[in-house]
């Protein structure tokens, strides 16, 4: 009888160490798992905070970029750039065109210089092939269909085919260098010489500033 009481002693001993270990290793697991759940809710408030703290500095990055890089002082302009006025002063010349030491040449240095005080754009054109008048016809038509205010022709065949063009263009003005040219309401002479870049440059400001 005795011998069956402890085993049933030792048999709830054993049921209650079972109980108390299981109860400590639950225990133990819940511990666990709350320790598991704050290490990811803290990782995740720190990727948070990282990001957040990234896109500030990203923000406060472009706001000084703007900020410095602001300037309320004017562009300055381009010293290079001319302000051309609608006027266009076309020269007609042989088929040297404006040769170096050539009459040409100083004809086109009369008309650079009319340009910088006027703003007038200068061009040239040079007369290929025959030397005639009748071959230059048709470059000095060219020119007035470009739309040219003021046609310069210096040597003879060219300055033949304008004189006797001038008549049918009344608004354009013609300038041309030596020969026995007359003067007629559009039609400007410029004696060949000395003053012959002075004389260009005086007679095509007085035709730019003519139209103004």
């Amino acid at each position: 009888m005795s011998k069956q009481v402890r085993q049933v002693a030792q048999a709830r001993a054993a049921r209650s160490a079972r109980g108390a270990g299981g109860a400590r290793n639950g225990r133990a697991y819940a511990l666990g798992r709350a320790a598991v759940t704050w290490l990811r809710a803290l990782r995740g408030r720190t990727l948070a905070l990282a990001a957040g703290a990234l896109v500030a500095a990203a923000a406060l990055t472009v706001a000084g970029v703007l900020l410095f890089s602001h300037d309320d002082r004017p562009a300055v302009p381009d010293t290079r750039a001319r302000a051309y006025t609608d006027v266009d002063a076309c020269l007609l010349t042989g088929d040297k065109g404006i040769t170096a030491d050539s009459t040409a040449a100083t004809v086109w240095q009369g008309m650079q210089d009319a340009s910088r005080k006027t703003h007038a754009r200068v061009s040239y054109a040079p007369v290929t092939g025959e030397q005639s008048t009748g071959n230059a016809r048709p470059f000095l038509n060219g020119l007035l269909q470009r739309s040219c205010d003021v046609v310069l022709a210096v040597g003879d065949p060219e300055v033949m085919a304008a004189r006797a063009t001038a008549p049918q263009y009344k608004k354009v003005d013609f300038v041309l260098v030596g020969g026995a040219t007359h003067a007629s309401v559009n039609v400007r002479t410029v004696a060949t010489g000395d003053g012959l870049r002075a004389g260009v440059a005086d007679a095509v400001e007085h035709a730019v500033g003519a139209r103004g």
